[in-house]
Parts: C-alpha cells; sequence; structure tokens
C-alpha cells in the first residue's frame, strides 16, 4: 500500500471515530510503528490531524467542518472514480449545476471532455477549473464564504428561477437513512435547497465514507434524488437500500 492510500485509510477512520488509539491503527493496518508514526507526522504537518496521548484526533473548523484546501487530496482517488462516472451523465450541450466541493472539483476537470456546456456554480476553484474550457460558466452571486471558496446567499438565486437546469451536482457531509442528506452550513444547504427545486435530474455526488454519517443541518431526503455517484466501495447493504427507495446508484 502506497503512504498515500495508508493516510488516507487514516482519515477514513477518524472521520468515523474522531479519535484513534495509535495501538489500533498499528494492527488495523498491518503496518510498523514506525511506519505508522511517519504517517502520522505528515499527517499533522498537513493540519489534518493532532496528536494526543496514545492516539490522534482529526482536526476540524469550530463547527466541526474541515476547510476544502485540507479536503482536496483526501480520498481522492475515490472522488476521481465519481468524477469518471459523473462524466458518463453529461452530454454535450447540458446546462448543469455544479456545487461547491472537493468531489465536484474533480468533476469539473473531466469537463474538457465534453462541449458547449453551460455551467452554473458556487465555487471559486470549480469556476478557475472551467476557465479555459471553452464553455459558458454563470456564477451565483452572493456571499464569499472564504472556508469553502464558495459563494453562499439564497436571495441572489430569485433569477435562476428563469433557467432550466438539465442536471444538479450536489456534495454534502453526512449520508443517513434516519436523517436523510446533511452538511453543516445553513447558507450553502439553503442554496442546495433552491437548486435542487429548479433542476430536472438531481445527482448526489459524495464518496462512501459520508454513508451512515450524520452532521448539523438536513439538506433534503434521499428520495428528494435521482441518483446516488459514489467510488466503488460502498457497502452493498447500503446500495441495496438506496434502490429500494427508488434512488440509482452509480
Amino acid at each position: 500500500m502506497l503512504p498515500t492510500e495508508r493516510r488516507e485509510k487514516i482519515i477514513e477512520k477518524l472521520e468515523k471515530e474522531e479519535f484513534l488509539e495509535l495501538k489500533y491503527l498499528h494492527k488495523s493496518l498491518d503496518i510498523s510503528m514506525e511506519t505508522l508514526r511517519r504517517d502520522v507526522q505528515q499527517l499533522v504537518k498537513e493540519d489534518l490531524v493532532s496528536k494526543e496521548y496514545g492516539g490522534i484526533r482529526i482536526k476540524k473548523e469550530n463547527n466541526g467542518e474541515s476547510i476544502i484546501e485540507k479536503r482536496l487530496n483526501k480520498n481522492l482517488a475515490m472522488k476521481q472514480q465519481i468524477a469518471e462516472k459523473a462524466l458518463t451523465q453529461i452530454e454535450d450541450g447540458d446546462c448543469i449545476f455544479l456545487d461547491s466541493g472537493s468531489t465536484t472539483l474533480q468533476i469539473s476537470k473531466e469537463l474538457r471532455k465534453r462541449k458547449n456546456l453551460t455551467i452554473i456554480t458556487n465555487s471559486i476553484p470549480v469556476m478557475m477549473e472551467i476557465l479555459d474550457q471553452g464553455h459558458t460558466i454563470i456564477s451565483i452571486g452572493g456571499k464569499v464564504r472564504a472556508s469553502e471558496q464558495s459563494i453562499t446567499s439564497y436571495d441572489f438565486l430569485f433569477n435562476f428561477d428563469r433557467l432550466n437546469i438539465d442536471k444538479a451536482f450536489i456534495c454534502c457531509s453526512g449520508i443517513s437513512f434516519e436523517k436523510g442528506i446533511t452538511d453543516y452550513n445553513l447558507e450553502e444547504i439553503e442554496t442546495r435547497r433552491k437548486i435542487l427545486n429548479i433542476s430536472n435530474l438531481k445527482f448526489l455526488t459524495a464518496d462512501s465514507s459520508k454513508c451512515n454519517q450524520i452532521v448539523t443541518v438536513k439538506i433534503c431526503e434521499l428520495t428528494d434524488i435521482d441518483t446516488f455517484i459514489t467510488d466503488n466501495n460502498l457497502d452493498n447493504d447500503f446500495k441495496v437500500k438506496m434502490k429500494k427507495l427508488s434512488v440509482n446508484v452509480l
């Protein structure tokens, strides 16, 4: 296993448990303590985890959310899988919405393989990525949220009722059968709700580490989306339950 893959697994475990003992990681990853200490040292250097007595804890913002720069390379292989699947759902000439998030940023990198798209987004990194791809870009106006490099203010969205959005690609931080689709920031959630209401097809794009997780605020019910696009590590039971709700899983 490559060092980056090991560190991704450590972060995945921490996102579920928040604190893990080093002796547990040593056994579960089947690596030497020396190798584990090097991985931990690198994660501390990247400001993703903090060391505590006997273990490590994932670092988060005061509201529990990690900023986008710290998430960009987390679960990167999974997000690239999602991006490749998402591209199969996008046709030349489509009008699409790309949410703010590290997963949709990976999708934006694939869009140079399509022609004449109209891309609506509230993500500054997505805008920068697609700027030279030859597509039409529409930015949602509003307040800039520095931590996520996004633009959020649903009061500015009323003119979007006039748009015919073919496909919306939405991100989240938690997916559960108890609470539906959840995230942290209320302003971004209101933007997502508005976009979902005016979009013909609704895609949830999230890696499998978000499954069975519940965070601060509910975006919508699972049944409000048409398709869940995720990586190849999704638990089969979760997939079966989603399909019972008539949600397509890619």
